[in-house]
């Protein structure tokens, strides 16, 4: 890797001051020393936030939480009050790496994760967000992994945050801090959509950073449902998170977002609209769709060979409702659903060339129950 200079401030704003043209922040590490040692980043200084006090927590703040940015995911996946409040933002940490990565990834760092994109990250493709004049590779090249929604634009990679849509379900906001102060951020409006001649992956500026997440009261009825190639250590394929506001035993309404399907975490309002209020009926034991709803997500996302009509969120367990959402949320631009010799192509935005075996996912249902 290119030589470079180590800094290790001890506030946030010795850190602000040292950002900005030719550095990069660095939290775990875990996907900014691949980068380095490719050389598809190669800055003049590296500059540590491991060593800024008070960034290392989880307190309570208000009705609920306040993480802070240096914060493993080992460590989330440890609190008692996490893992009660809110099982969507566990079970996607759970998907993350393995428990080595686990122990070094921070909740800042994923959520300011570069595009795992096999382009991006090889030094020997010229690519449109490392600056190159080259159209993207991965639009006429090897895909299978990339977008289907938002595919418009100059990079059609997927957003590498786990975290992001359970976060984005459960309404959280960020913290940032830069040579202006603090400010606030809902983690929905954090992240942006790729544009010509702009190379990064969310409003941070270069001499910004992410020092906290703020979460909201507690949101139980909550999940995340990942599909994977494997069980092992994998990239998701599709990932959903689904956040139910409650009224009593009345669920009123659904925050659903899906990841790893666009260059930004994706809102599903389809999804959403299609949930109306519904109370739990006791012959069933669990939520359900009324014909209206099932009407309207149906119109919404199109017929689905994978679409049934067991809607069902029992009280205790969200396993069945979260992977239902995602079944249903993708199958209008299916990739995790098609069959092994479906050779069609998958982008509802723009048609995408591409070639290569495609396995039968591994789908990984939440084990998380609530109380």
């Amino acid at each position: 890797m290119k030589a470079f200079t180590y800094h290790s401030p001890t506030n946030e704003q010795a850190a602000v001051r040292l950002l900005g043209a030719g550095a990069v922040p660095l939290a775990g590490g875990s996907s900014l020393l691949n980068l380095l040692k490719e050389r598809v980043l190669e800055p003049e200084r590296v500059v540590n936030l491991k060593a800024i006090p008070g960034l290392a927590g989880i307190e309570a703040a208000g009705e609920g939480l306040r993480i802070g940015a240096n914060v493993t995911l080992a460590a989330l996946l440890e609190n008692a009050e996490v893992r009660r409040a809110y099982p969507a933002l566990v079970q996607a940490a759970e998907t993350v790496g393995t428990p080595q990565i686990r122990n070094v990834a921070t909740v800042g760092g994923n959520l300011c994760a570069p595009p795992a994109c096999w382009y991006y990250t090889h030094e020997g493709f010229p690519c449109p967000r490392k600056g190159a004049d080259h159209a993207c590779p991965a639009k006429a090249g090897e895909n299978e992994y990339h977008a289907i929604f938002a595919t418009d634009g100059p990079c059609v990679a997927v957003h590498a945050s786990s975290l992001a849509p359970a976060l984005v379900a459960l309404g959280a906001r960020l913290r940032v801090v830069g040579p202006g102060g603090a400010r606030e951020v809902e983690v929905e409006k954090f992240f942006r959509l790729p544009r010509a001649g702009e190379h990064r992956e969310n409003v941070l500026a270069a001499d910004e950073i992410v020092t906290h997440v703020t979460l909201g009261p507690a949101r139980p009825r909550s999940a995340t449902y990942a599909v994977l190639h494997k069980e092992s250590h994998d990239w998701p394929v599709g990932l959903a998170s689904v956040s139910l506001q409650m009224d009593g035993d009345t669920a009123r309404a659904a925050r659903v977002c899906l990841g790893a399907v666009a260059p930004v975490p994706w809102r599903a309002p389809g999804a959403e609209a299609a949930f109306p209020p519904v109370r739990p009926p006791p012959e069933r034991g669990g939520w359900g769709f009324t014909t209206a709803g099932m009407g309207r997500l149906k119109s919404t996302v199109g017929p689905s060979p994978a679409f049934t009509t067991n809607f069902m969120l029992p009280p205790c367990s969200l396993r069945v409702s979260c992977s239902s959402w995602i079944l249903v949320a993708k199958s209008s631009a299916s990739r995790t659903l098609r069959s092994r010799t479906d050779r069609t192509t998958y982008c509802s935005a723009r048609p995408m060339a591409w070639s290569g075996p495609s396995p039968t996912p591994t789908r990984m249902a939440p084990s998380f129950t609530s109380e």
